[in-house]
C-alpha cells in the first residue's frame, strides 16, 4: 500500500506545541512518510475532507481558549451545520499540551478530539495529554503516545523495506540551504524589512508599525530592587486603533554582544550576507527575513539564541556534533532517560542556548549554517497590556515594562530579551523605532454606564486598568473600583497622583495594600476580605464586573480564596454554593481575568470547596521559591480609615 501523506496541524502559543509537531514531522520522515507541517490557521481547513492522516498538536491558553493561531480553524470546526461524515474517510490523532494546575486542563485537546469523533473521524489511538505539571514534564505522556502512534501508522503504512527507517543518529536534510554572497550587496534595507512608519494596511506580524518611542521613563525609586519602565510610542499615521484590555505586541532584538558571542563560537562573520532556499517545493521562506540576508541580522532579529533550548535542540546538535564526547553528552541529554539532567542543566538555571553552544564548543564551531533555521526558534514577539487609552492619549500608547533580571547559580544574571532590549533604549540620544502591532487582549469591560467594575491589579498588573479607567471616565461611565497594591508607597505606586486626582474628582475609589509598610505584610486579597460587604453588594446587587490582573505566583488563589470567603460570610452561601457563584461568573464573563501572565491559575475545586494554586506534584515544588510559606495574615483597616470609606461610599451611592 502506497504510504499516505501525513499531516501535522498544530496550534501553539508559546512555542511547545510547535516545537513538538516539528518532532513529529521528523519522525515522520524518518519513517520514510510524506509530511508536512503546519499553524491550524495557515492550513485551508476546507481541504480536511480529503486528508487520510492527521495528527493534531494542541495547546490550550488562558482559561480554556484555542491559541491565537488556530481560532479560525476553531470557529470552522465547530460550525453546527457541519454534516456527520465531513470527515468519515479521516484517521487522525490528538496530542494535547496543558497544565494541571488550571481549571481547564488540556480543554482544547479534550473538546477536539470530540468534535471530530462526532464529524466522522477514526481516532487512531486515545487523546494524550502531556501535562507541565508531570516531574519530567508533557514528554513523561508523549513519548509513549508517541511509540504508539508510529506502531498504529506503521501498521497501516509500512516502511518500504528497500529503504528502512533511517536512523537517529542520522541528520535529515536541513529544511533551507543557505548560499553565502562573495559580497555584500549595494543596497539593502534589511533593518526595516517588513516593518514600515507608513504602513499600507493594518500593522501585523508581517508588517509591524515602526513606532517612534517618545519616552522611556523609570518609574520606581532609585532603591527600589525592580527597575520598571513607562514607556510611550507616537503611533501617528499607523492606523492603529485599541480599546481598554488590548494589547501591543512588540519585536525584540538581541544584544550586539550576544551576536558577536554566536558569531564567534560557530565561525560566522556577521557581515557576510546570504540567499536563502527551500529544499522542498511548498516551502516558503520566513517572511520576517530578508533577501538577501546579513547573518547579522539574522542573528540579531531572527534567532533567538537567548531562550532556553528544548529537547529537540539537544537532538538535532547531538546529530550535527563531530565530536565523540560531546556528541555522547548531547545524546544523554536528549534521550528519554536524560530528561531529568537536562532539566537540572538547562530549565532551573533557564541555561540559554548561547550559553549551551560555548559549553559544546567543538559542536558549535562544526554546525553547518544550512541547519541555523532548523536548530534555533525564532525570537517570538512579547504583549503587553495596553496602560493608556486613546481617549486620553490621542495619537500614543503607553505600556508599563518591568525590566526582568534576576539570579540562578549561573555567574551571568538571567535577563528578559524584550524588557532589557527596551530599557537599554534611549530617545533622548537620537531617533529610536520599535517594530509592533495590537490585537484584541483578554479583557472586555462592560459598555453600560451604570455597571460598576471592580479591578484587582497589584503591580504592574495595574497597566490594563489604567486604559479601562481612562476609557471609562473619558465616557462618563462610573463605578470604578481599583484594588493596588505594592510594596512600598514611595517606590513602585504607579500613577499615584493621577489615581487620588480621580478620586478626589469622584471618578474612582482606590484601595491599596502596601505589603512591607508594616510588620504583617498586607496584599490586595486582605482588603477584599475587609471590604467584603462592599465587593458583596456591588457583585451580588449592583451586576458589578471583577477583573484581576498581575503576576505575582500565588495572588489569584489568594485572591479567589477572599472571594469564596466574602461569598460565604456576606452572602450566606455554603462552600459549595460559594464554589458555584464563582465559576458562574467566570461563565458570564463577569470574572476575567489577564492570562498572559506567567502565573498558574488557581480555581475553587467544587467537589471540595476549596482553593487550588500550583500543583503539589514534585515539578511545581522544585520550582517554588525558597522561604516559601504563604501569606500573613493582614492588619485590619484602622477605624478613621473605615469610617472615611463609609462616607465616601454614602456620598457616591448615586453614581453606580
Amino acid at each position: 500500500m502506497p504510504s499516505p501523506g501525513l499531516l501535522v496541524l498544530f496550534g501553539s502559543q508559546t512555542g511547545t506545541a510547535q516545537d513538538v509537531a516539528e518532532r513529529l514531522g521528523r519522525d515522520a520522515r524518518r519513517r520514510r512518510l510524506d509530511c508536512r507541517v503546519q499553524a491550524l490557521d495557515s492550513y485551508s481547513v476546507v481541504n480536511l475532507i480529503n486528508e487520510p492522516l492527521v495528527v493534531f498538536v494542541c495547546a490550550t491558553a488562558g482559561q480554556g481558549e484555542p491559541p491565537d493561531n488556530m481560532k479560525n480553524f476553531w470557529r470552522f470546526i465547530f460550525r453546527k451545520n457541519l454534516p456527520s461524515t465531513s470527515l468519515c474517510q479521516m484517521d487522525f490523532a490528538v496530542l494535547g499540551l496543558g497544565d494541571s494546575s488550571y481549571a481547564k486542563f488540556n480543554f482544547v485537546a479534550k473538546k477536539l478530539y470530540r468534535r471530530l469523533l462526532q464529524l466522522g473521524g477514526s481516532a487512531l489511538l486515545p487523546l494524550c495529554l502531556g501535562d507541565d505539571q508531570h516531574e519530567l514534564g508533557p514528554d513523561a505522556a508523549v513519548d509513549p503516545w508517541l511509540h504508539d502512534l508510529w506502531e498504529k501508522v506503521l501498521w497501516l503504512y509500512p516502511v518500504p523495506p528497500d529503504l528502512g527507517v533511517i536512523p537517529t543518529g542520522v541528520p535529515l536534510p536541513s529544511t533551507f540551504s543557505l548560499h553565502f554572497l562573495l559580497e555584500a550587496p549595494r543596497m539593502c534595507s534589511e533593518e526595516q524589512h517588513g516593518a514600515s512608519t507608513d504602513p499600507q494596511g493594518p500593522p501585523s506580524e508581517q508588517q509591524p508599525f515602526l513606532a517612534p518611542m517618545v519616552t522611556n521613563q523609570r518609574v520606581t525609586g532609585p532603591s527600589h530592587f525592580q527597575d520598571v519602565r513607562l514607556i510611550e510610542f507616537d503611533i501617528t499615521g499607523s492606523g492603529l486603533s485599541f480599546t481598554a484590555g488590548d494589547v501591543v505586541l512588540i519585536q525584540p532584538k538581541n544584544r550586539a554582544s550576544d551576536l558577536w558571542r554566536f558569531c564567534q563560537a560557530l565561525g560566522l562573520d556577521p557581515d557576510q550576507y546570504f540567499t536563502l532556499q527551500p529544499r522542498e517545493p511548498g516551502v516558503p521562506c520566513p517572511a520576517q527575513l530578508p533577501q538577501p540576508c546579513s547573518v547579522r541580522h539574522l542573528v540579531a532579529h531572527y534567532l533567538d539564541i537567548a531562550s532556553v533550548p528544548r529537547r529537540s535542540f539537544f537532538e538535532l546538535l547531538a546529530c550535527l556534533s563531530p565530536h565523540e564526547l560531546e556528541r555522547e553528552k548531547l545524546l544523554q541529554l536528549s534521550s528519554p532517560q536524560g530528561q531529568e539532567e537536562l532539566y537540572s542543566y538547562c530549565n532551573r538555571p533557564r541555561r540559554t542556548i548561547l550559553e549551551v553552544l560555548c559549553d559544546f564548543p567543538h559542536t558549535a564551531g562544526a554546525i553547518p549554517a544550512d541547519y541555523l533555521l532548523d536548530l534555533i526558534p525564532l525570537i517570538r514577539p512579547r504583549a503587553f497590556s495596553i496602560a493608556s487609552s486613546l481617549l486620553a492619549h490621542p495619537l500614543r500608547l503607553q505600556i508599563l515594562v518591568a525590566v526582568v533580571q534576576y539570579q540562578t547559580r549561573l555567574k551571568e544574571p538571567r535577563r528578559g530579551l524584550c524588557s532589557s532590549w527596551l530599557a537599554s533604549l534611549d530617545p533622548g540620544q537620537g531617533p529610536v523605532y520599535v517594530p509592533l502591532w495590537v490585537r484584541p487582549g483578554g479583557l472586555t469591560f462592560p459598555e453600560t454606564p451604570d455597571t460598576p467594575v471592580i479591578m484587582v491589579g497589584p503591580g504592574t498588573g495595574v497597566a490594563p486598568f489604567r486604559a479601562a479607567i481612562q476609557e471609562r471616565v473619558a465616557r462618563d461611565q462610573t463605578g470604578n473600583f481599583l484594588f493596588f497594591g505594592c510594596r512600598w508607597r514611595d517606590q513602585d505606586f504607579y500613577w499615584e497622583a493621577e489615581w487620588l486626582q480621580l478620586e478626589r474628582k469622584g471618578c474612582l475609589m482606590l484601595f491599596t495594600a502596601f505589603s512591607r509598610e508594616q510588620e504583617r505584610k498586607i496584599y490586595v486579597q486582605h482588603r477584599l476580605r475587609e471590604l467584603g460587604p462592599l465587593v458583596w453588594d456591588l457583585l451580588d446587587r449592583q451586576g458589578a464586573y471583577f477583573y484581576l490582573a498581575g503576576n505575582a505566583k500565588c495572588m489569584p488563589a489568594d485572591v479567589s480564596e477572599a472571594l469564596a470567603s466574602v461569598f460565604q460570610e456576606e452572602g450566606g452561601l455554603s462552600g459549595p454554593d460559594a464554589a458555584n457563584y464563582l465559576a458562574r461568573l467566570q461563565r458570564t464573563l463577569r470574572f476575567q481575568r489577564d492570562h498572559r501572565f506567567p502565573v498558574t491559575l488557581c480555581h475553587i475545586c467544587v467537589p471540595c470547596h476549596k482553593v487550588h494554586g500550583l500543583g503539589s506534584g514534585w515539578r511545581s515544588a522544585r520550582t517554588r521559591a525558597p522561604g516559601g510559606g504563604g501569606p500573613q495574615p493582614a492588619q485590619a483597616l484602622p477605624a478613621s480609615i473605615l469610617e472615611s470609606l463609609s462616607n465616601k461610599l454614602w456620598a457616591l451611592r448615586g453614581s453606580f
